[in-house]
Formats: C-alpha cells, sequence, structure tokens
C-alpha cells in the first residue's frame, strides 16, 4: 500500500477489497500459513477489534466539526439509535421466520449485523473537517454512535441465551440500564475529554508546558474515556466517540467559522512550539495534529481488522445462509431502516437512497461476534453464526467498496446544495 497507495486512490475500489483476498489466501482454504479459529482465540481477537473500534470511533468524532445543537446532528442520532434498533429487530425476525433459529440466537445476530463502519469506505465518510453534507455527515455520525448503541441489545441477546454475565439486561429495568449507558457514557467521554484538553491548553499556553506527545495524549483520551465510562456504567464505545466530538469542540468554539488549516497557516520547520502555545492557534494544531495521527493507525486497524477477516473466513468457509441475509439486509432491513428513522427529517431522495444502500458492516460486526463467541451458548449455533456473520461482512467489504467512487462521483455531480450544506 506504500508503494502503490497514490494509484490506488484513482480506483473504483477500497483499500480493504485488497486485504480481504490477501487474508483468506494466507488462510487454510488458501496457502495455509495462518490458521485462526475465531471461537479458540475468541479472547484474543476481542481485544484486538477493540481496540481498532477505539481508534476509528475517537477519529470519527474528531472530524463532526459541528455544533452539538445544530439540527443536522438529529440525522446520525436517528440513524444510531433508530435504524440501528429496527436493523436489529429485522434481522432477527429473518433470523426466526427465514432461518429457523433460536429466539435468543436470532436477536444476537440482529445485534451483531446492526453496526455500521464507514472507515470501511472511506469515499462515504467526512473527507474535510467541518463538511455538513448531510449523507456524509449522517453515515460518520451513524457509524460512531451505533457501534456504541448496539451493545445493549447484544446484551439482551446473550440473556435469552442464559449467559449468567447478562441476567441484568432481562429485568424489568433493562431499558433504564441501556438508556443510562447511553447517556452515561456520552457524558462522562465528553467532559472527561474538554477537561484534559482544557488542561493541555492552559499548560501550553501560560507554562509552555505539556509540548509535543500528542500520540500519547490521543491514546491516553481514548483509554481514559473508555475506562471511566465503565466505571460509571456507561457504553465506553459512545464514551470513546464523545471524547473525539468534544476535542473538535473545543477547537471549533475559538477558530470559528475559519477552517482549522487556514487558523494554523503555514508551520515553518522548528516554529511547532510556537503555533503549539499561540492562544488562537493552540486549539487547531491540536486537533490537527491528533486527527492525523489517529488516521494513520486508522489505516493501520484497517488493514489488520480486514486481514483477520479474510483469514477467519478462509477458516470457517462461505456460509449460503450468510448470502442470503446478506442480500436482505443490504436491499431490504437497511432501506427500511433508514427511511423509517428518518421520517420527518430534511434529507433529499437521493440522500435516503443512498444512506439505505451505504449500510456498511464492519469492525463494530466482528467485535460484537467475537465478544459473544467469548460466552457459552451452543456450539452448532456459533459455528453457524462465526460462519454467516464473517460472510455478511467479506460481502459488505465488496459490494460497498467497488460502490462506494463511482455512486459517490455521481452523487457529488447531481447534488443540488441545501440551505444550511
Amino acid at each position: 500500500m506504500g508503494l502503490l497507495g497514490s494509484i490506488w486512490h484513482r480506483l473504483p475500489l477500497s483499500p480493504a477489497m485488497l486485504y480481504l483476498p490477501i487474508g483468506f489466501a494466507l488462510g487454510p482454504s488458501g496457502a495455509g500459513l495462518v490458521t485462526l479459529n475465531p471461537h479458540e482465540n475468541a479472547a484474543t481477537l476481542t481485544l484486538l477489534t477493540e481496540v481498532a473500534l477505539l481508534i476509528s470511533l475517537f477519529t470519527v468524532g474528531l472530524k463532526l466539526r459541528v455544533p452539538l445543537s445544530d439540527r443536522i446532528w438529529r440525522l446520525p442520532l436517528r440513524l444510531g439509535v433508530l435504524g440501528m434498533l429496527v436493523t436489529s429487530a429485522m434481522v432477527a425476525a429473518i433470523g426466526v421466520t427465514v432461518l429457523g433459529l433460536p429466539l435468543g440466537v436470532a436477536v444476537l445476530l440482529g445485534a451483531v449485523l446492526s453496526p455500521t463502519d464507514p472507515v470501511l469506505a472511506s469515499d462515504v465518510q467526512i473527507h474535510d473537517v467541518g463538511d455538513r453534507d448531510r449523507l456524509r455527515f449522517s453515515l460518520s455520525g451513524e457509524g460512531g454512535l451505533n457501534d456504541g448503541t448496539a451493545y445493549p441489545v447484544v446484551m439482551i441477546g446473550l440473556f435469552l441465551l442464559g449467559v449468567e454475565e447478562a441476567k441484568e439486561y432481562g429485568s424489568p429495568m433493562a431499558p433504564l440500564l441501556a438508556l443510562w449507558g447511553i447517556l452515561a457514557g456520552f457524558g462522562s467521554g465528553f467532559l472527561l475529554a474538554r477537561g484534559v484538553v482544557r488542561l493541555a491548553l492552559h499548560l501550553r499556553q501560560h507554562y509552555h508546558k505539556a509540548l509535543g506527545m500528542e500520540e500519547f495524549l490521543t491514546l491516553g483520551l481514548i483509554a481514559a474515556s473508555y475506562g471511566v465510562a465503565h466505571v460509571v456504567h456507561g457504553v465506553g464505545f459512545i464514551a470513546v466517540f464523545a471524547a473525539g466530538v468534544a476535542m473538535r469542540r473545543i477547537e471549533h468554539e475559538t477558530s470559528g467559522t475559519k477552517p482549522p488549516a487556514e487558523v494554523i497557516g503555514a508551520v515553518p520547520t522548528g516554529e511547532e512550539p510556537t503555533v503549539a502555545t499561540h492562544p488562537a492557534k493552540a486549539p487547531a494544531y491540536m486537533a490537527e495534529t491528533i486527527l492525523g495521527f489517529n488516521q494513520q493507525l486508522e489505516h493501520i486497524a484497517e488493514f489488520v481488522m480486514v486481514l483477520l477477516l479474510g483469514i477467519m473466513l478462509s477458516e470457517t468457509g462461505f456460509s449460503g445462509e450468510g448470502v442470503l441475509v446478506a442480500v436482505l439486509l443490504f436491499l431490504l432491513v437497511r432501506p427500511v431502516a433508514v427511511f423509517a428513522s428518518l421520517v420527518g427529517e430534511r434529507a433529499g431522495k437521493t440522500q435516503r437512497l443512498l444512506m439505505g444502500w451505504f449500510g456498511i458492516r464492519g469492525i463494530g460486526s466482528l467485535y460484537y461476534l467475537m465478544f459473544a463467541l467469548q460466552y457459552e451458548w451452543p456450539m452448532d449455533m456459533k459455528e453457524r453464526v462465526m460462519s454467516l456473520v464473517l460472510t455478511a461482512v467479506a460481502i459488505s467489504v465488496l459490494l460497498h467498496g467497488i460502490s462506494a467512487t463511482p455512486l459517490m462521483a455521481h452523487y457529488h455531480k447531481r447534488r443540488q446544495p441545501l440551505v444550511d450544506e
């Protein structure tokens, strides 16, 4: 990718489409150089997918340079909550009626396949910080939210399967527990990040301390917001997304309507400390430096995750049920979920259609699959769900990867600017 990156970006393909067949070729169905059974390595794979997901969530939050009071936030909020619930319910219904799965397995399958992942098709996510395009903003924000909002539904599925650790989600208090997890997660991550960023900027501007080490500040914020959210029984994924949003809000409050790059200006070699301590430029410099670092981490995480997906799929084999579920998910469930969740909202017909198509499945689905495999439930059901989910995610990588560039190019040519874009 280092040698072919500039060429690759001109092709109507996503990098994930290259990583997936390489992973498959390395696995048992190919050269047999790597063996990776998802069930036997569930704990390790859960950790790897968790780290990759946290990196992508913080990055997405850091790109959304729009005040939380802005009406445009209603779009990703509706997609990330209502759309996720509709998707989970419809996939669960397909699992029971079409696939003949037990209710617990069907609910778990619906929850695992409900999160979206715009990282795996970069053409559909926010390009430039401050981008207010309804389509890209909605898909990016949805991907930042529904990886966390899906957690309570996963736990309900595990409860129905008799998992002891999920028993709280079988009580009458389950809806309040889920609501608290979402609100506490967002609140704790947002407030913690604002405090840490404000402290770092204060030390820089008044004492010329805490300079450099943005990489450590990034990883520290991700880890601290995730950990604090768990302490207060919030959803950690939402907290990390909120931490990225909070950092961007501080930059936006200082920079105003000017783009961060314009605020920072040219930075001559050796003048970085001057810019990093400048009252008007410091927030923008910090946010953009951290965003640049996180995007590099995100590219590596994407490579690792899709490579592992190919290896695991090579181990489990393709699933005919997975193909069927993928077809129903992308052509029926996703469009219905989008149109149902956006009733009454301002979005053009083309935007709604493209939102209905770009329900990309990726790291979030892999994480929840591995998370669920760590618990005790029927092995035959585990093997069935493993192959089904891996097949559906692989199909998403291929279909959405090859369609993203031409569809988005066509969209931008025909798009009519809206009043607030």
